[in-house]
């Protein structure tokens, strides 16, 4: 993808987050703002919001539940119902998702990497009713 066309979609996914968490707050119960999880949470919602659902992150990207009919090529996993481990969230990040169609690789790095990925692991799945 070109510079332009890439600068094109993240600025696009940063309006969508901005759009779709109005009056929300990211709903992560952390007593200090700035742990590591909380940290995951806000980056989470800054840069993965416009194509991930997750409740704790206050992000609405992904096609309601069973709506195929509303699904957009861009729309990503809902987290809130596919639990992930810190190490396939790390994958994800550093490989444009499991297969690199769609999600720009290395959106978080280094540090930032890990607090969205420990954030990711520990909220993601709560509606899952495969205990994975």
């Amino acid at each position: 993808m070109s510079r332009p066309k890439l600068l094109l979609a993240c600025l696009g996914a940063a309006a969508a987050v901005a759009i779709t968490a109005c009056g929300q707050k990211i709903n992560v119960a952390e007593k200090d703002p700035t742990s590591a999880v909380h940290q995951g949470a806000v980056l989470f919602h800054e840069r993965c919001g416009g194509c991930h659902t997750l409740k704790a992150a206050a992000t609405h990207g992904s096609a309601p539940q069973g709506k195929v009919a509303y699904k957009e090529r861009t729309d990503g996993p809902n987290l809130d119902y596919r639990k992930e481990s810190v190490q396939d969230v790390l994958f994800a990040i550093r490989n444009g998702g499991f297969s690199g169609a769609i999600m720009p690789a290395n959106v978080v790095v280094g540090p930032d990497a890990q607090k969205v990925a420990e954030f990711v692991s520990k909220y993601a799945g709560s509606k899952s009713t495969t205990g994975k």
